[in-house]
């Protein structure tokens, strides 16, 4: 049986402190992992370089520069606020009408769960492997002697690879099985990795 939850008990973890309105354009600092309003907080690091919630120094010059947009957070503020993503899409409209602004492009159509289960799917085909994205240079020694040796222990991935990309990569070189890395992790020890990536 599902055990509900009432909305007040995650209203502090989906809730801007500084506008003290649910999260839109959730925005992280990546020094410190605090998510607010992309609105409020730009306005914010306008006039100040550190996090309003837990005050750490973001950046001396260009705070802007280590904030994200945060996709995830987001998706979990729609899917737990009823109507909130209507009513958002709904104010941006208004607001760009009275000021006679052409409205910007929305990353994703809003579209209800019907007309998403009525659209066709359709396969895009996708080339790119994020070769266009900023690159990680990795090198990957093995330290056991008994280990078998990857074939090129340089890689060169991109900057949006996760560590769960990397042990898949290990598992289908060292097991030709993808299916094994959860394995790489007793591996840790017998790894070493000297780019920024550690797992």
């Amino acid at each position: 049986m599902e055990k509900r939850v009432k909305l007040k008990t995650v209203n502090t973890h989906i809730t801007c402190t500084l506008c003290r309105g649910y999260l839109i354009e959730a925005t992280t600092i990546t020094e410190c992992l605090h998510t607010f309003c992309k609105t409020c907080l730009v306005k914010y690091l306008h006039e100040h370089n550190k996090c309003p919630k837990c005050g750490i120094l973001i950046h001396q010059s260009h705070p802007l520069n280590y904030i994200s947009h945060d996709r995830t957070m987001q998706d979990i503020v729609y899917k737990l606020v009823p109507k909130l993503q209507e009513k958002e899409a709904k104010c941006k409209e208004k607001f760009y009408k009275a000021r006679g602004i052409k409205p910007e492009p929305t990353e994703e159509p809003l579209l209800t769960e019907t007309e998403i289960k009525k659209e066709p799917v359709e396969k895009e085909e996708n080339n790119d492997y994020h070769r266009n994205d900023e690159q990680v240079n990795v090198c990957l020694e093995g330290q056991d002697l008994d280990m078998k040796c990857l074939r090129r222990k340089f890689l060169r991935l991109s900057s949006q690879a996760t560590v769960s990309h990397l042990k898949k990569f290990i598992a289908l070189k060292l097991f030709d099985d993808i299916k094994r890395f959860t394995d790489v992790s007793s591996l840790q020890n017998s790894y070493k990795n000297s780019s920024a990536f550690s797992f």
